[in-house]
């Protein structure tokens, strides 16, 4: 019996959760050496008013309409935030803030304004997702991994996030080489002919991607989690870009574990009667792994 209500209730939303996780925290590796950790906070961010106008053009809930809003927008906002850089001489930082404060506060406006009475996109929902709403209401236990009617049930979810993490792992394994001399050195890398522009930009874009195809799932804080606090800690813990790849997949497969069970049983335990919010759960399990290793991590005093 609980075999069975664990995988009905529990096993897609943990499968969906170690998904995200990875997905986002693959590409937020190159962006932190790059000091570029702050693109990924844009992203969450500025995804949202791409995601509400794909929403309105095609008046449902179509991710692939969705993407190509949240991706235009992404680019939308890297345009703005160069422009206003080189106009206003400001440093990096300070226009990424802008741009990506004004964008969510917009996504925000259009969202309140918008009718989405129909499908469960709200603000709330942008923020928090609907993790635990995920649930395969088709499976009888564990047989129905090999029932073909079974899993013909499964969230669409699911099996999107599985499609954008093998991209985005395709995409780390192809180009690792010259997303490695990039974000060492990028200079060099453009001194012996990398496209580096162009790579940048394919890095940005593929976060976009990931960003929104976590959006309708878990909403924006564990998009903005996974994105630095996984890469962070396993940088913090090894001086090997290989090294710390692995272990930030790993970091991020077990706090979207250990936040999920948290998030369902954690208050149960200390006497509480209801459950808290699966996205914010696993986001601060995230944090705690984060500071854990700023605290004992080997390469801790190495890291700039």
């Amino acid at each position: 019996m609980m075999g069975m209500e664990f995988v009905s209730l529990s096993l897609v939303p943990m499968l969906i959760g170690i998904c995200v996780a990875i997905a986002c925290a693959l590409p937020g590796n190159f962006l932190i050496l790059r000091g570029q950790a702050l693109i990924g906070d844009a992203i969450s961010h500025v995804v949202l008013p791409g995601i509400v106008v794909g929403f309105l053009v095609a008046g449902t809930v179509s991710s692939t309409v969705m993407m190509l809003g949240a991706a235009a927008a992404a680019v939308l906002s890297m345009v703005a935030i160069e422009t206003i850089r080189r106009l206003g001489r400001i440093e990096a930082g300070a226009a990424m803030g802008v741009v990506f404060t004004t964008m969510f506060a917009l996504g925000v406006l259009l969202l309140e304004q918008a009718d989405t009475s129909g499908v469960h996109l709200d603000v709330e929902h942008a923020l928090y997702g609907n993790l635990e709403g995920l649930i395969w209401l088709d499976a009888i236990g564990w047989d129905s991994l090999l029932d073909p009617v079974a899993l013909a049930g499964l969230p669409a979810e699911l099996p999107r996030m599985v499609l954008v993490l093998l991209v985005i792992v395709a995409f780390t394994v192809i180009l690792w080489r010259p997303l490695a001399m990039m974000s060492f050195d990028e200079g060099h890398a453009r001194t012996l002919g990398l496209r580096t522009t162009a790579l940048s930009a394919a890095l940005v874009i593929l976060s976009a991607v990931a960003a929104v195809a976590a959006f309708d799932a878990v909403g924006s804080i564990i998009v903005i989690a996974m994105f630095i606090c996984p890469p962070a800690a396993a940088r913090l813990m090894t001086n090997r870009l290989g090294s710390q790849v692995l272990v930030s997949v790993v970091i991020a497969a077990l706090t979207a574990v250990v936040g999920y069970v948290l998030a369902g049983y954690g208050p149960l335990w200390i006497g509480q009667t209801a459950s808290v919010s699966a996205a914010g759960m696993i986001a601060t399990v995230s944090g705690v792994a984060l500071a854990l290793a700023a605290i004992w991590g080997p390469h801790r005093r190495r890291v700039r």
